[in-house]
């Protein structure tokens, strides 16, 4: 078994990876078993703009997919639109505020190391650690998942998560899963400390270090692909006309190419290969986390060469994927989402009829911003203001009298809601006393979006919200990192959420929808109860015209 896995998976990875087939048509009902496998997929960083500015140019495993059931319109309804909190969402049915998961990084003052800054997927108790230096883990995830929940009624099932980012497989695996792989870098796949390395695993990163010292000559540029080629300058960089050209041996190159998401899906294949999951009697889960659209969104933006390349790279690696599938004879399920959308960057914005896009005013980021604060009350040089960034949670000194607390939130209050690049700033008492949102997500108010990233123990003292034409990375922090997201705009809230499986009959619901009403939605596919009142989401019916997938009875 591991011979043939291992030489399917140096095939997967060959380059180029141009193995796809024509998606399947459609049939007219949908199947009534349960099925043996529920694939499901986050595209970091897929935001529903992206998925249907390329939609007319799909012709494989994204084509596949928008021939089941389509929404269009989903969202990852909370205000923290990050990777931690988004990926949180997809698999538990239950928003931030319940997750526990508010941001990819929070202060907690309280924490007895020097770094008060914890991020989402690690144990700060470990001694030496840092937020940076961290040991992974899944201790500060609040809720189950459907992984979870599935081996509690079933203890056969196997819950597997793979991904190219920790947090993404951690927040979909959950802390029950079975098997939790994810890119630690140029050694290929990890897991959790003291986790020993498995043959399979072995040989997927023994297949991605022959991959790795290939060089890479670029990748074709596609037709549709060339009105996006002209440079664009951000700070110190030009970006907008890359290729992905990588010299061997360059993993920082790998991992922001289309290259990393074609090792995470032959990775994926090889384990569903060699576990045989999905061809026992139980239904089994695999959630894939895939990376590289975040990573190059960041790196390049959301549109250029580099992201166009990317979609169109990603819709045929996914159809390999489900040809490799369909060739095993699984019967299977699928969604994909994302954790959150993207924003392209001011510059090129600008150069494309949007001449109100800007960077974020450096006074604002916190060095700055505290400093000017503690000028105001009169106690410079002091540490009043703790946050992660310019935008987001922001929390006071636990070291100020009542009275210092008072004058403090008064005077930061006064000047960030002044501050013309702001939109607006709620502090802790106000989102707690906001009731946790209902109805359709597009219609929520800022103060519902930021209800529902809301978690007492973690969240700060404040919530500072941009104007949804600012970009939260200054001018003179372009180096790396060219545009980003977190905003609680559509922009970054609005993802799609595709379900497909054999025998499902085709249907595109516009109006908007939240990622958790995932969780209900394939328990119901599995006939596997979950309590109203332990989740965010209700399910959505996936059958096109009469019956209804949700009605277990």
């Amino acid at each position: 078994m591991l011979k043939r896995v291992a030489a399917a998976l140096l095939l997967a990875t060959a380059m180029p990876v141009m193995a796809q087939g024509p998606a399947p048509a459609p049939a007219s009902t949908a199947p009534a078993a349960p099925p043996k496998l529920i694939v499901a997929i986050s595209v970091d960083q897929f935001s529903a703009d992206l998925f249907s500015e390329y939609r007319q140019y799909y012709a494989g495993g994204l084509k596949r997919l928008t021939e089941g059931a389509v929404f269009p319109r989903g969202y990852q309804s909370h205000a923290a639109t990050e990777t931690c909190p988004g990926h949180s969402t997809i698999l538990t049915g239950s928003r931030p505020s319940r997750t526990g998961i508010v941001a990819n990084n929070w202060i907690d003052l309280g924490t007895a190391r020097a770094d008060k800054t914890v991020y989402c997927a690690e144990d700060e108790s470990q001694p030496g650690s840092s937020s940076d230096n961290y040991v992974a883990s899944p201790m500060h995830l609040k809720v189950p998942t459907l992984g979870g929940r599935m081996k509690l009624a079933n203890p056969a099932t196997r819950v597997v998560s793979i991904a190219g980012k920790d947090r993404a497989a951690i927040m979909m695996g959950g802390p029950t899963a079975d098997q939790v792989w994810w890119l630690g870098g140029p050694q290929g796949y990890v897991s959790y400390k003291g986790i020993a390395t498995p043959p399979l695993v072995a040989k997927v990163n023994e297949a991605m270090a022959q991959r790795l010292a290939q060089a890479n000559p670029g990748f074709e540029l596609p037709q549709q692909c060339l009105s996006k080629d002209f440079a664009v300058r951000a700070g110190d960089r030009s970006v907008g006309t890359g290729r992905f050209a990588r010299e061997a041996g360059d993993f920082k190159a790998f991992r922001v190419s289309p290259e990393q998401d074609a090792m995470t899906l032959a990775f994926a294949a090889a384990a569903i290969e060699s576990m045989d999951l999905g061809k026992q009697a139980q239904t089994d889960i695999i959630s894939v986390g895939l990376s590289a659209t975040d990573y190059i969104g960041h790196s390049y933006g959301t549109e250029g060469t580099e992201s166009c390349i990317q979609v169109t790279r990603l819709d045929q690696e996914l159809g390999a994927f489900f040809d490799r599938l369909d060739k095993d004879g699984i019967d299977y399920a699928v969604v994909l989402t994302a954790d959150h959308g993207g924003h392209d960057l001011p510059e090129r914005h600008r150069m494309n009829a949007m001449p109100m896009e800007s960077r974020v005013d450096a006074a604002l980021t916190p060095k700055a911003l505290n400093a000017t604060i503690a000028q105001k009350v009169g106690m410079p040089g002091r540490t009043l203001i703790w946050a992660d960034g310019a935008a987001g949670d922001l929390y006071f000194d636990r070291g100020l009298s009542a009275a210092e607390r008072t004058k403090v939130e008064a005077t930061t209050l006064k000047l960030l809601r002044a501050h013309p690049q702001v939109q607006a700033v709620f502090t802790k008492a106000e989102i707690a006393a906001t009731p946790s949102p209902t109805g359709r997500p597009e219609n929520w108010s800022l103060i519902q979006e930021a209800r529902a990233s809301f978690y007492p123990e973690r969240s700060g003292d404040l919530l500072v919200l941009l104007k949804p034409n600012i970009m939260s990375i200054p001018e003179r922090a372009v180096m790396g990192a060219v545009a980003t997201h977190g905003s609680p705009w559509d922009m970054d809230r609005r993802v799609p959420i595709l379900f497909w499986r054999k025998g499902m009959r085709h249907f595109e619901q516009p109006l908007g929808v939240e990622t958790v009403d995932i969780l209900p939605s394939l328990a119901a596919l599995i006939d596997l109860p979950v309590p109203q009142g332990e989740i965010d989401g209700r399910c959505l019916d996936l059958i096109a015209g009469d019956g209804d997938s949700c009605d277990r009875r």
